[in-house]
């Protein structure tokens, strides 16, 4: 039995020593690095948390080697409802700098010259294959972030990447409707309430494809028609309970819904169609309002920050509004500011 146990454990990339794996237990990219001895705790009732089973480690030190925190770190990334893609991107640049410092190196000897190095050897390391200034911003986030966390934990006592500056690379801005193509791409949506209900989700409460998609008739509150309300729900296993939010819409959206539930009969989703369908329902209203520009539900969100700072909403309300992280609202504030108030 013993030696079944070992052979399942090598065959998933579990480090042998002092490593208890429950056979009903999925590890969380354990072999993420060679050593970091791990227990998984799982609960009796797994409706008890959202989250993936509980890694524990050796309790962390500043003489913990880089690679004895792999595991600790992409739980905390999990815990804080970081997205799949940051996730991912942050253990690839932790692995990437491991390679440089050294898998062994202590975390407490890691000194802010040595991620100067690391950064300076990525940026001009490799001629003719210099990284993407987003990229290099995102690797410079990684630090910061992963640095924060040893620091706020207490298992560092100086965080080495307090005072490296984050130089987020400007995005090209995205090309806003005017007001009268605005009106336009309503006025023909009017002919197809399924069109209408989702141009008035994007354009007058900002939602992202993500969120239209996971709408359900039951998290619509038309007690009080002449201020429709829609509540922004995330499934537990996402993490993303931070963003949940409440949002109201114009009087008139009380009469699209109604004219969309009569025409098309939802029962529990909104929309159920796949998020491509989506796109083509947005497509056709485009073309038939005559409307040139590359018009995305992205844009249409975008378009609804804009006009909210016009209106006088002030930035930290339009970002509850957006249900936006720190990390994303660092880039999104500067691009509205700039797309709302350009001299």
């Amino acid at each position: 039995m013993e030696q079944d146990t070992q052979h399942k454990n090598q065959s998933i990339g579990v480090p042998n020593t002092s490593t208890i794996v429950p056979d009903d237990t999925t590890v969380l990219q354990s072999n993420l690095f060679a050593d970091a001895p791990t227990v998984i705790v799982k609960p009796t009732d797994p409706s008890e948390t959202p989250f993936p089973p509980l890694v524990r480690t050796h309790p962390l030190t500043d003489q913990s080697s880089l690679a004895a925190c792999a595991i600790p770190y992409q739980q905390e990334l999990l815990l804080r409802g970081k997205s799949n893609y940051t996730v991912t991107c942050f253990l690839s640049d932790l692995r990437m700098f491991s390679s440089f410092i050294g898998l062994d190196t202590p975390v407490g000897r890691i000194t802010k010259e040595q991620l100067t190095d690391w950064l300076m050897k990525l940026k001009f390391g490799n001629k003719g294959q210099t990284p993407a200034p987003k990229t290099m911003a995102r690797r410079v986030t990684f630090l910061k972030n992963f640095f924060t966390w040893l620091a706020r934990e207490g298992i560092i006592r100086e965080d080495p990447s307090a005072s490296l500056v984050l130089e987020r690379p400007l995005p090209p801005l995205p090309e806003l409707l005017f007001e009268d193509e605005i009106q336009r791409l309503l006025g023909v949506a009017a002919e197809d309430p399924r069109c209408q209900c989702l141009l008035y989700l994007v354009l007058y409460a900002g939602l992202k494809k993500e969120e239209v998609m996971g709408l359900k008739l039951s998290h619509i509150d038309l007690s009080d028609q002449q201020s429709p309300m829609i509540m922004i729900h995330f499934a537990p296993s996402t993490g993303k309970q931070h963003r949940e939010r409440r949002l109201a819409l114009p009087a008139e959206f009380s009469t699209v819904l109604k004219e969309y539930e009569a025409k098309h009969h939802p029962t529990n989703e909104l929309f159920d169609c796949t998020d491509r369908n989506l796109n083509y329902i947005l497509g056709r209203v485009v073309k038939a309002a005559g409307i040139q520009k590359r018009v995305t539900l992205q844009l249409l969100r975008d378009t609804f920050a804009v006009r909210q700072l016009k209106a006088g909403v002030t930035p930290e309300a339009l970002r509850e509004k957006l249900g936006l992280s720190d990390e994303a609202w660092l880039e999104s504030r500067e691009k509205y500011r700039r797309l709302a108030f350009a001299r």
